[in-house]
């Protein structure tokens, strides 16, 4: 019998193990070359295998399993025919040594109304109070559960390691969003029109931030145990919501990028971010993020940093609010901004100027262009 191992690829430099997430095929059913077999899931991304030639699937490893990267997790008998699923196709198998397996997370099933216990009457002695009756303890209704991915699970531990880690500190102001949008607006089909890509907001915020960060290096600056690290360069990481969960790829270099250019990397990321086809490179080594939660409706927040980096920009949803302007009380469509930085490293002087200056290239965005 002619069989072909399905092997865990290498997926990144660092990464020496994987989970698999999903398995499109069933154990026993037929494939053709290329089709999709199974997910991984990794700390930084998930990723596909794909069938490399057609026949019948052996699953050895089940979902929710940590494997090492080179692991034999499947077989496929590529001498069976392709006409559907082998009735005498064997149960999975136990998984090899070099196999973890993890621990299996169970459906809670669905409790019906009427099988839920009514509450009892009884009532502690010498006491007629209502608020003493024994309630149950059973649920209110149906529930669910799914295991937590393991990206998921990768963000939920560095959220709370830079919490309990880092002193945090969130600084605040607000943009007076009426120039911009002015100049966006007078250039946008013209923009287009030359580059090929529209004008958003946020290639104008990562050049305001490029701009700033030259004034204010130690806000794109990084702690390696007791030594500042300083980068002359921006590397930055744009966090984009994907159906699988919130990626970070990073636009290289973005300090010596045109508008169009950051414009055209960003659309490319963000495109692969949702395709889920992100590389875990090209979500690695960012030195300063920018987040932007407006897109969702938020009114203002504060972002938690990325580490290791010590500062993330949150924007937020653009609003026409009455501010006050050379003593007349006017309406103007209003975005409140918020840095997030480590105090350790960053100072309040540092952390308020340099969300000053990003304010005030944004408000004057012509600057952006001469940079002054």
């Amino acid at each position: 019998m002619a069989t072909l191992d399905v092997v865990i690829p290498a997926v990144g430099e660092s990464i020496t193990e994987v989970v698999i997430g999903k398995w499109f095929k069933k154990n026993g059913e037929s494939v053709r070359m290329d089709d999709m077999l199974c997910e991984l899931e990794t700390d930084k991304a998930t990723m596909e295998v794909n069938a490399e030639q057609a026949g019948i699937l052996e699953i050895l490893v089940p979902e929710g399993s940590t494997v090492a990267v080179g692991a034999v997790v499947a077989r496929i008998q590529t001498d069976a025919a392709e006409g559907g699923p082998a009735s005498d196709a064997p149960a999975a198998a136990a998984a090899p040594a070099t196999v973890a397996a993890a621990p299996a997370m169970s459906s809670a099933p669905s409790v019906p109304a009427s099988s839920v216990p009514h509450a009892s009457s009884s009532v502690a002695p010498a006491s007629n109070r209502p608020d003493s009756i024994v309630r149950s303890s059973a649920p209110a209704g149906p529930q669910r559960r799914e295991r937590m991915s393991q990206l998921r699970k990768t963000i939920a531990r560095r959220l709370v390691a830079v919490k309990n880690e880092t002193a945090m500190l969130t600084t605040f102001n607000e943009v007076n969003m009426g120039p911009l949008m002015e100049m966006r607006s007078r250039y946008k089909d013209s923009f287009k029109e030359r580059y090929g890509v529209g004008l958003g907001f946020m290639s104008l915020f990562a050049k305001a931030v490029c701009l700033a960060l030259r004034e204010f290096p130690v806000i794109n600056a990084g702690l390696d145990g007791e030594d500042l690290v300083y980068h002359d360069y921006v590397d930055l990481s744009i966090a984009v919501s994907a159906p699988r969960g919130l990626m970070v790829p990073v636009v290289r270099g973005a300090d010596h990028l045109a508008l169009h250019e950051i414009e055209r990397e960003i659309a490319r990321l963000a495109g692969k971010a949702r395709e889920g086809t992100l590389s875990v490179d090209e979500m690695a080594g960012g030195t300063f993020t920018i987040t932007n939660g407006g897109v969702f409706g938020s009114m203002l927040s504060t972002p938690i940093i990325n580490a290791p980096q010590s500062a993330i920009l949150g924007m937020h949803n653009i609003v026409e609010r009455p501010i006050a302007l050379q003593g007349q009380v006017v309406i103007r469509p209003i975005m409140y901004i918020a840095l997030s930085y480590d105090h350790r490293l960053i100072d309040g002087k540092d952390s308020v100027s340099f969300l000053v200056r990003v304010k005030e290239f944004l408000e004057d965005p012509y600057r952006m262009l001469i940079e002054i």
